[in-house]
Parts: C-alpha cells; structure tokens; sequence
C-alpha cells in the first residue's frame, strides 16, 4: 500500500480530500504532566507570579489548534467549530485534556493532540521557576468520531 502523502517520484503532497463528504468529526487527546508538590500547590492555589496557568494553557491549546495546518505539515486547514481544554489532577499528575471539533472532510486527531501539547508546555513554562524537573508525558488521542473510519477509543479515557 502507498502512503497517502508520496507520490510516485518519491516527493509529498498534500491528501486532495475534495472527494470525501464533509462530516462531523470530534477527537480527544490527552498530555499528563508530571510536577512535584511546590508546583501542583502553586497551580491549585493560584499563587502563580505569572498569573493563572489554567486559563493561559486553555488559550495556548486553542490557540494551537486553530494553527495545526502551520504547525504539522501537509495537514489540512480545517473550519474548527470548537476547541475544549480542560484539567484533572490525579494525584502528582496534571491530566490535561483537549477536544477539538469540525464539521469537514478529514478529521481533527491532530489538533486534538496539538492542543493538549501546547497546553501541557505552557503549564510547564508558568510553572518551570518552582520545579525544574516537570516531566510532559503520554501525549496521546484517547477518542475519535466521524469520517470513513467512525469511532475509535483507546478504551477507558
């Protein structure tokens, strides 16, 4: 089987999806972040000296979404119709959570997973001063809806 994004003379090219039927398509991705107490306690009580890391991350992930055709290559511009980033602690670990919609030709996996990433390092970066050694990990799609393939779960998301 060819990829997708080679032609035959070995070069790239973007998928031409004119083809497909636009349908909804929803995707959620994940990033955890690993921070010691100092950290976790400054995020939880909002004695950030650079402000509140939620609501900086939330933007920084929605704002990654909306650039994901700048950022990966030969991925497609798509009409985002909403983004979504939200935050769980379980225990040490900051679960941030990304979920991006479109009604379109190709999915929204990448922007999902963009999302959640940039969400993650910026949470990193409000937060770096009080624990060097915060670790971003498991960056993966937990879910996905919509197109040729339907649905897709990783399983207990």
């Amino acid at each position: 089987m060819k990829p997708a994004h080679v032609r035959p003379d070995g070069s790239v090219t973007m998928v031409d999806v004119s083809g497909k039927r636009a349908t909804l398509r929803t995707a959620t991705a994940e990033a955890l972040v690993r921070m010691g107490q100092r950290a976790r306690n400054a995020l939880t009580n909002a004695t950030l000296p650079k402000g509140d890391a939620f609501v900086t991350a939330q933007i920084a992930g929605i704002m990654a979404a909306k650039r994901t055709a700048e950022l990966v290559p030969l991925t497609h511009q798509l009409p985002l119709t909403g983004v979504d980033v939200s935050f769980e602690w379980r225990g040490d670990v900051l679960r941030v959570r990304a979920e991006a919609r479109t009604a379109a030709q190709t999915g929204v996996e990448i922007e999902a997973m963009l999302a959640a990433s940039i969400a993650a390092l910026t949470i990193y970066d409000m937060t770096k001063s009080l624990d060097k050694g915060i670790e971003i990990e498991s960056v993966r799609l937990l879910r996905k809806s919509g197109g040729k393939s339907g649905e897709w779960s990783r399983g207990r998301a």
